[in-house]
């Protein structure tokens, strides 16, 4: 048994529906509820009449039919006339019928005599309806159709009762109504001033607050919060918009069936108005009925009356003007959907109208789809298109971002990095909060994995920001954030996922003193506006590079001459042509990082004011070349590390301006003493060659501060090397000592010292003096501890501060 709330489920199912229900829908329910009554009606006279049928005997015959006074006398007429006529004769049987006799004569005229169509007009029109009824909700539980109706008609209601869809459109008829007033008011400052300007009425709209608008009075779209559930239930409709269109848009089943049912409908209305008007003659009030029952009643002709017949009459000629104004509704639907361009919806006009200008016109099922709702109400179109629109998601996100990342949640996020730098890294956010713009402490602002971001003129609150880092992040900056940016901004580094070009607002940062960019190709031949752009950058100091190029970049070395320090990380690509590189005589330091390179390019050898030359992760096996650094008198630090060199060319000794050297990670198995006359060495790092020992020359390095020959095949350590009295750092791991010295005890400024990986037994009483070393800075296994005496040990354990 159905209960009641079943029923009222079911009623409230079958009303959700009625935003898909054009007018002639409308309509047509209507008059299938009056043609139900007609069956219903006519169903109920003809159940309830107990004698449908009175028949009685017919006593006298003339011209195969029941005689009537007028039949006698016209007899008589045509007797005098002609005097071989007949006159009829009354039948002169018995008339006293039983009245079941009676009754029987009248249920066999009934069925043989009575025409079909009167005795069935009430289950006519009943199945005529109910095949209308069929073809009008046909669509609607189809499988193929209802989930999609169910669906939309679900998002459809969720999107008008959405408190975003009320703040959108809120927002575009505020907007309207400003930007008249604002237009009238420009037009009279120019006239009064005699100049003319045109107004650009296309420009769109951004999702941050317009100048002008808070002067008018009209709330900002950012100065009201959404609540945060409201917030969340509007980001789901977006979500649910998107799968739904992306599932629909790609199918026209919806429009198919519904134009096939309404072709049905036509083809009914034509059947209908065919044979119904002409059966309708069929049904009246006398009937002759001759049946072959004189046996028993003793009469073989009966004249009978049909008592439905005028009300049938009526009740038929009403069907028939209600079929008729269905099928006129049929074809005109029929015409609607022919005529029209269904299976496309656009709104143009709502993008002429709104400052959501962005609104993608749909197609197919989703397109007939909303044809539908807007003969219903176009509102609900309206309404719903806020969801399409990636302007209006963009603004809810940064409504619910607002939310979720609070003033105090993001100065919680503040650390200090290494530069001492107070730092916030966002890292897989929606986009940027606005009350990042609150943190006037900030002077570092890192972006990472942020799909979109926008940088609004509020970016001007942040007095301390000097360097910005966007990673793998799309941003965009406001005009009046970009003028901010060119006097502030001293540090930029973009990192992109995918290859690209420069984004045209950094060659607006006149200020700019570093510039690092990775992921991003520069073409060989790059347009003229990119040109004009680097040449802009007049106070650009630093540039690095991390990218696959054959070759620097010709707009590098033109238009940046006065750049000091350049950084190619070519990520293992070769670099071919590198005799550009003459045209920057201001450089001062070069790093050529994982260029392939297998000698030294002699370009280099031109750069008389470089100070630092790092070569790391080449392939390098000789530097023969390095005869020629002579002729740069103020190279200080050089780094050939991560190759495979195999010696040292004697002429390392003519580099006496020589103070940092690095080749670690090579193939190298002798030093040349020639290499001692670098007496400002303050940094020699030898680590994982092939070493097994060190000259006892050593000692001329008095300047030598850092050491290290970590993981080589070292066995013994010269005397020479504790002469090295300002050494800090000794790093000694991973190599074949068999005994450290007693003379470690005479580098009292030794702060580091690494032991780990040898074959030491016991480590010299000796350490005591190196006063200078903690215990977290000496890198030795734990049980060697234990051979030093006690005061040694709790000396180093006093202190526990890092190195």
């Amino acid at each position: 048994m159905i209960t009641l709330t079943e029923l009222k489920c079911l009623a409230d199912a079958q009303s959700s529906y009625h935003i898909l229900k054009p007018w002639w829908d409308v309509f047509w329910y209507y008059i299938t509820l009056i043609m139900l009554l007609v069956a219903v009606l006519a169903g109920a006279l003809q159940l309830t009449q107990s004698r449908v049928l009175c028949c009685l005997p017919c006593k006298v015959e003339f011209d195969n039919h029941c005689a009537v006074p007028w039949d006698i006398l016209k007899a008589s007429v045509n007797a005098s006339s002609n005097p071989g006529t007949l006159l009829p004769l009354p039948l002169r049987i018995q008339n006293d019928l039983h009245r079941q006799q009676y009754s029987y004569i009248d249920a066999v005229c009934y069925e043989k005599q009575l025409h079909w169509f009167a005795k069935f007009f009430p289950y006519l029109v009943l199945l005529h309806t109910l095949i209308f009824a069929a073809c009008s909700n046909f669509w609607l539980h189809y499988p193929s159709t209802s989930s999609r109706l169910e669906h939309f008609v679900a998002i459809l209601h969720k999107c008008f009762d959405s408190p975003w869809t009320t703040r959108a459109l809120s927002e575009t008829v505020a907007e309207q109504s400003v930007r008249p007033r604002k237009l009238s008011k420009s037009k009279t400052l120019l006239s009064s001033s005699g100049c003319s300007a045109e107004i650009d009425s296309n420009k769109q709209s951004l999702p941050y607050p317009q100048p002008g608008l808070e002067s008018a009075g009209i709330e900002s779209s950012t100065s009201s919060v959404l609540d945060k559930k409201e917030g969340e239930q509007a980001k789901a409709i977006f979500e649910k918009v998107k799968r739904f269109r992306m599932h629909v848009e790609q199918k026209d089943i919806i429009y198919r069936v519904y134009l096939k049912q309404i072709i049905v409908k036509v083809i009914l209305f034509v059947l209908i108005i065919t044979y119904v008007p002409y059966f309708l003659t069929y049904i009246t009030l006398e009937i002759d009925c001759s049946i072959d029952v004189q046996a028993f009643t003793g009469y073989k002709r009966y004249q009978c009356v049909y008592s439905l017949a005028e009300i049938f009459k009526v009740l038929a000629s009403f069907y028939v003007i209600l079929v008729i104004l269905y099928g006129l509704t049929s074809s005109y639907s029929l015409w609607w959907m022919l005529r029209s361009s269904l299976k496309q919806y656009s709104f143009e006009a709502l993008r002429e109208k709104s400052n959501y200008s962005d609104i993608p016109d749909v197609k197919n099922d989703f397109a007939f789809i909303l044809h539908l709702a807007d003969q219903y109400d176009p509102l609900y179109s309206k309404r719903f298109s806020i969801f399409l629109s990636e302007v209006s998601e963009n603004k809810l996100k940064q409504i619910n971002l607002n939310n979720e990342w609070t003033v105090e949640k993001l100065k919680s996020k503040l650390v200090k990095n290494s530069q001492d730098k107070i730092e916030l890294h966002l890292f897989m956010l929606s986009g940027l909060p606005d009350n990042v713009f609150e943190l006037t402490e900030m002077e570092v602002l890192t972006l990472e994995l942020i799909p979109e971001v926008k940088l609004p003129s509020t970016v001007s609150q942040l007095a301390n920001l000097r360097e910005l880092h966007v990673y793998h992040s799309s941003l965009v900056v406001d005009h009046p954030a970009l003028a901010f940016l060119e006097e502030n901004l001293k540090i930029l580094r973009l990192k992109f996922t995918e290859m690209g070009k420069i984004p045209r607002w950094v060659f607006h940062l006149k200020n700019l003193k570093e510039l690092y960019l990775s992921g991003c190709v520069l073409p060989e031949q790059l347009s003229t506006m990119q040109l004009e752009g680097f040449q802009d950058l007049k106070n650009l100091r630093t540039l690095y590079l991390k990218s696959s190029l054959s070759r620097i970049p010709q707009v590098i070395t033109d238009l940046l001459p006065s750049l000091q320090k350049l950084s190619l990380d070519n990520e293992g690509s070769k670099l071919v042509v590198l005799n550009n590189l003459k045209k920057m005589v201001n450089l001062k330091s070069l790093e050529l990082i994982s260029c392939d390179l297998e000698r030294i390019p002699h370009s280099i050898f031109s750069l008389n004011n470089l100070h630092e030359l790092d070569l790391k992760e080449n392939n390098l096996k000789t530097v023969e070349e390095i005869i020629s650094f002579q002729h740069l008198q103020n190279l200080s630090c050089l780094k050939l590390w991560h190759n495979n060199i195999a010696y040292i060319p004697a002429q390392i000794g003519a580099l006496s301006n020589l103070e940092q050297l690095s080749l670690d990670h090579n193939n190298i198995e002798n030093l040349p003493l020639q290499l001692f006359l670098c007496t400002k060495l303050h940094y020699l790092d030898l680590s994982y060659n092939h070493l097994t020992f060190i000259p006892e020359e050593i000692q001329y390095l008095s300047n030598l501060q850092y050491f290290a020959v970590t993981n080589n095949n070292i066995e013994m350590l010269p005397d020479g090397l504790f002469q090295c009295k300002k050494l800090q750092c000794l790093l000694l791991g991973k190599n074949s000592l068999m005994n450290l010295s007693p003379l470690v005890g005479e580098l009292s400024n030794l702060t580091h010292l690494e032991l780990i990986g040898n074959y030491l037994e016991t480590l010299p009483p000796e350490l005591e003096g190196c006063q200078s070393l903690k215990r977290s800075c000496l890198i030795v296994e734990e049980n060697l501890l234990s051979t030093l005496p006690l005061p040694v040990t709790e000396r180093l354990q006093t202190c526990l501060d890092k190195c």
